[in-house]
């Protein structure tokens, strides 16, 4: 069986933005983010299938998926209108069919990535060491319990925006300015939050103890 290095990247937030903002909203997204993804691979890269809001990739080896994977999040960071994406990341082998690819290492990479937070890149082993000795930031985060996998497994996160801070509206999950002529800006419960728009402020108002 081929080895390949396997991905799995989502919009984080996605529920939330769809009900907010509404189905055409959600879809116009789904394709903003599939065309950002695609503008960011290598040629030998492959966008092997979308799944909801998320994207399934398969690279040559660890570094290459490393180096593609900065490029889709920070084309995702750039961008106003895109939710923080979260990844996970994982090389093995799995069983080639078509233009798919099936087996053990798929599927943890899926389970990596769902343990992953908006803006987060989470990573096995094998991943993080070449992304360590590429110069990337890595943190280990600890043997971690996944859905279906027997033993628990060693996940790092691959620190791609150190430091950075990016505010969130707790209504749509969408990334927003804290300076500048288009914030909106409330103060509650002693605390700043921002907001995409007069919309997420109503409905903050109305429940805010359904978003805090």
């Amino acid at each position: 069986m081929p080895e390949r290095t396997f991905a799995f990247v989502d919009l984080s937030g996605f529920t939330a933005l769809t009900e907010a903002h509404g189905d055409d909203e959600a879809v116009a997204t789904l394709g903003r983010f599939r065309r950002l993804a695609e503008g960011a691979l290598g040629a030998d890269d492959v966008l092997v299938k979308t799944i909801g809001d998320a994207i399934m990739v398969a690279f040559s080896d660890p570094v290459g998926a490393v180096s593609a994977l900065r490029r889709i999040f920070d084309a995702a960071v750039a961008d106003p209108a895109m939710p923080l994406i979260r990844g996970g990341v994982h090389h093995g082998q799995a069983v080639e069919e078509g233009n798919d690819f099936f087996g053990a290492a798929v599927n943890l990479a899926a389970r990596v990535a769902a343990q992953a937070a908006g803006g987060q890149l989470l990573a096995t082993t094998t991943v993080a060491l070449a992304a360590r000795d590429a110069g990337e930031v890595v943190t280990h985060v600890g043997l971690v319990t996944l859905r279906n996998i027997a033993e628990p497994v060693d996940v790092y996160e691959i620190e791609l925006h150190p430091g950075s801070e990016i505010a969130l509206d707790p209504v749509c999950a969408m990334k927003v300015p804290t300076a500048g002529p288009s914030v909106v800006h409330l103060r509650y419960a002693d605390r700043d939050v921002w907001f995409c728009g007069l919309p997420c402020v109503a409905r903050f108002a109305a429940a805010p103890e359904r978003y805090r």
